[in-house]
């Protein structure tokens, strides 16, 4: 540790909304942080994101603005992923949810970065135990699931798999602290915590939705102010994306055998009509 952090080199594999996230919260606690990613454009895009976090804060008088330029220079940008691990302490992976590239790139990094790297996937719902399969030393493989924005979000879902060490699992449970994060520790299972119920909650949404049981806003509201949860299951599946959580839904239906994860075919039509949500201007909000 120097300076009292767990992990003085972390480097974030995936520059997009989460990664860039990532990268942001473990520099601002002093960690040295390599970003890295394939897309140069992707990079860039992080950093802009990261730099608008950095400054909304400052002028919300967090930190002044020399503190928010020092965090920035904390993160190094890269496309050679090998030579981006090569000193790690610790590795998030935040690529897509495609549990193929998961598992190329652990086998990639695994054999570039020190043996006693950590190595962590930010899976929302994929098997741990499928993403790390065959790669050496898997005591020190676990999943850190963070949720988006990273920077404001308190939650940070920390996912053993059977081969995590103890160790391991108090370092990382040390860091999120460090991060500011309230950890949880879950098993690795399909879903794991968060996402087995918040998807569960927003399928039966939209199938009331698809029913005519009540519109998107009443539904949301009666969640909201029923059962005090911040946001409505609707507006939570628009901010997500609806072709995420209907690929997650899908996969936790035939991962759990329970009609409880059957996607309804609104959801379907929807998507393919391109009504993602935020990211499409249009899905059961207009953005």
């Amino acid at each position: 540790m120097i300076g009292g952090v767990e992990f003085r080199k972390v480097t974030v594999i995936g520059a997009g909304t989460m990664g860039a996230g990532i990268a942001q919260v473990c520099a601002q606690v002093g960690s040295q942080v390599s970003l890295c990613d394939v897309s140069p454009a992707m990079l860039e895009r992080g950093m802009a994101t990261i730099a608008r976090f950095l400054n909304r804060a400052v002028e919300k008088g967090k930190f002044t603005r020399e503190v928010g330029k020092a965090m920035q220079e904390q993160i190094q940008l890269g496309t050679d992923r090998q030579a981006a691990v090569r000193e790690a302490n610790l590795i998030i992976e935040a690529i897509p949810e495609k549990l193929a590239l998961k598992q190329e790139l652990f086998q990639e990094i695994a054999a570039a970065c020190p043996a006693d790297a950590v190595l962590a996937s930010n899976t929302s719902s994929l098997a741990l135990a499928k993403i790390f399969a065959g790669v050496p030393q898997p005591e020190r493989c676990m999943g850190t699931h963070f949720f988006n924005p990273v920077p404001v979000m308190a939650l940070l879902e920390l996912v053993r798999t059977e081969a995590t060490s103890q160790q391991v699992i108090d370092r990382v449970l040390a860091y999120a602290k460090q991060l500011g994060k309230e950890p949880i520790l879950v098993k690795d299972s399909p879903g794991f915590a968060t996402s087995r119920l918040g998807v569960c909650l927003g399928l039966e949404a939209i199938r009331m939705v698809e029913a005519g049981v009540a519109s998107p806003e009443d539904i949301d509201k009666a969640m909201e102010l029923g059962y005090r949860h911040p946001m409505g299951p609707l507006k939570l599946t628009d901010l997500v994306g609806l072709d995420v959580r209907m690929a997650v839904g899908d996969y936790l239906r035939q991962e759990l055998n329970s009609p409880a994860f059957e996607v309804p075919e609104l959801m379907r039509s929807m998507v393919k009509a391109g009504k993602l949500g935020k990211k499409a201007g249009q899905g059961f909000y207009a953005w």
